[in-house]
């Protein structure tokens, strides 16, 4: 017997220059975030390692008590895939791998086992009679990787999937049905000023 899998994902608050650590305004989205979460009935709170992750998990668990909070390295921030560029338009091609080059050696090489240990954790029904709901504080690649996965979109459309701080997104594995996205990219519970964090400037509103 299998059951529903409702999996919400949301990338981590306004973090430092650094990524060391929330700014207040981090702290104040993730603490919004979690009271929007308290009446949702969310079993476990998944989390990467980097403080960013951890310090909003902690502020969101504050608010929804008596959920467990994990660390899980699948979580984390990583490059999920990287395209050959025969599969991207020649005219940005060029363009985007540069900027994939730009990242760290070890999260582009470890990137793609852990986006597949990521779908294999993280996605799909669960065992069982009673659909479970849970938390992934994460990253906004692991975002559009998992977003991807569920629209069974080409590997490299990960790309582009931009996602605020503190906003939500919500995917539904039903069995014998394909995933669908209910909710992407949800800011409503953030004041109008903490809206548009994360975003390049460009796509600020």
């Amino acid at each position: 017997m299998a059951a529903d899998r409702y999996l919400w994902l949301t990338r981590h608050g306004e973090a430092s220059p650094d990524g060391s650590a929330l700014t207040g305004n981090g702290r104040r989205q993730a603490t919004a975030l979690g009271e929007r979460l308290r009446s949702r009935p969310i079993s476990v709170i998944h989390h990467g390692p980097l403080p960013r992750a951890a310090q909003t998990a902690r502020l969101i668990a504050a608010q929804v008590d008596g959920v467990p909070v994990h660390r899980c390295e699948p979580a984390g921030d990583y490059v999920p895939h990287v395209p050959r560029r025969e599969k991207r338009p020649p005219a940005s091609a060029d363009l985007l791998l540069d900027r994939l080059s730009g990242f760290p050696a070890e999260e582009r090489e470890n990137g793609p086992a852990m986006a597949r240990e990521a779908l294999r954790r993280f996605t799909g029904p669960v065992d069982g009679a009673e659909p479970r709901h849970e938390l992934v504080v994460t990253h906004t690649f692991l975002i559009g990787w998992l977003v991807r996965a569920a629209l069974d979109a080409p590997d490299w459309r990960w790309i582009g999937l931009n996602h605020a701080n503190a906003a939500l997104t919500v995917i539904r594995y039903a069995p014998d049905r394909p995933a669908s996205v209910l909710v992407y990219n949800d800011t409503g519970h953030l004041p109008p000023e903490l809206r548009w964090t994360g975003f390049p400037p460009e796509l600020r509103l």
